[in-house]
């Protein structure tokens, strides 16, 4: 008998002048979407390291991590449910570094792109708006609501 185990991944929200750090990605062969800077928390890796890493990875930018969203739990409708930590932040730096593979371009979108996108069915997940939506109201928790030993 196997064991459920859910998916961890990192998110984080970055807002500089109106605008919001996204990842056009191209997965398996499908029209892309867009996420913000996130991915899979990967074996023995603190999860604010994480969040850090697939931001430099994803879009070149260096991010300082401000405050933590929360965890957001998500059933895709093929019912892997994902455990999803989002945190908040502002860009401090780009790097110039290379991207991953799967990212097509990095934008600075408004909320209105983003919402628009939202209703073209281009968004990753509902989770996209959700966390943008709890960092404009913010919905921010102290880091130190993680406990990691």
């Amino acid at each position: 008998m196997s064991r459920w185990q859910p998916f961890v991944s990192v998110a984080t929200v970055v807002e500089r002048a109106g605008c919001y750090l996204m990842v056009e990605e191209a997965i398996d062969g499908s029209p892309t979407l867009f996420n913000q800077p996130a991915g899979h928390l990967e074996p023995g890796e603190r999860i604010r390291d994480g969040a850090l890493r697939e931001l430099r990875e994803e879009t070149a930018w260096q991010v300082g991590i401000t405050d933590y969203l929360g965890m957001y739990i998500y059933r895709t409708p093929d019912g892997k449910t994902f455990h999803s930590h989002g945190f908040h932040g502002m860009a401090l730096a780009h790097l110039g570094n290379a991207l991953d593979a799967s990212i097509v371009a990095v934008h600075w979108l408004s909320l209105e792109e983003l919402e628009a996108l939202d209703r073209e069915g281009r968004l990753r997940s509902p989770l996209v708006m959700r966390r943008i939506r709890d960092a404009m109201a913010e919905r921010f928790y102290p880091m130190d609501v993680i406990h990691e030993l």
